[in-house]
């Protein structure tokens, strides 16, 4: 699958590691243990969806705490693996454009889309924090018979986006340092 990377290079790729000054291979182990833990939760979550159903189908089952389970399992999956599908610039793109780009315009509008990501991800990621705090001091819960605390979900968003503006940050470092490398 090509992803318009092929005549810019991908992440790792972007610049040596001396350039990153080994934060890439930091953050890359990171990423691939959170990608394995929600892996695993996105699968918990389908055996307990599975289950709420036949349990209502079969036994005439209250379940009432599955669907908040899942709900909670499938949001920090999908934020705590944002950064690692970020890194591999696995998110959806344009690949039309890409390819109708000369290599240097390609860069120049990867390191813009990168930039504007990063803004709003840090802002998301700041407004996160605000809520997790308020959640933890306020003591909110949900609003089902089960009421799980709301500081879980928060944090794994809150950590999710954390992660991710850190590895936006990492790829317009990389558009930078490139930048600067003699030709």
């Amino acid at each position: 699958m090509v992803h318009g990377l092929d005549t810019v290079g991908t992440a790792s790729e972007a610049v040596s590691p001396e350039d990153t000054a080994g934060f890439e291979r930091f953050i890359a182990p990171i990423n691939y243990i959170v990608v394995v833990f929600s892996s695993v939760a996105l699968v918990i979550a389908s055996f307990v969806l599975s289950y709420s159903v036949a349990s209502r189908y079969f036994f005439h089952f209250s379940t009432d705490w599955q669907d908040e389970f899942s709900v909670f399992l499938i949001v920090g999956a999908v934020f705590m693996s944002s950064a690692a599908v970020q890194a591999r610039r696995g998110h959806v793109a344009i690949e039309v454009v890409s390819h109708m780009m000369p290599p240097r315009a390609n860069h120049i509008r990867l390191f813009l889309v990168d930039v504007a990501s990063l803004i709003f991800c840090a802002y998301f990621c700041w407004k996160s924090w605000l809520l997790l705090h308020e959640a933890i001091v306020e003591g909110f819960r949900t609003g089902s018979t089960w009421q799980p605390p709301l500081w879980i979900p928060y944090s794994l968003m809150t950590c999710g986006m954390l992660l991710l503006s850190i590895q936006l940050l990492l790829q317009v470092a990389n558009h930078m340092a490139r930048w600067k490398k003699p030709v």
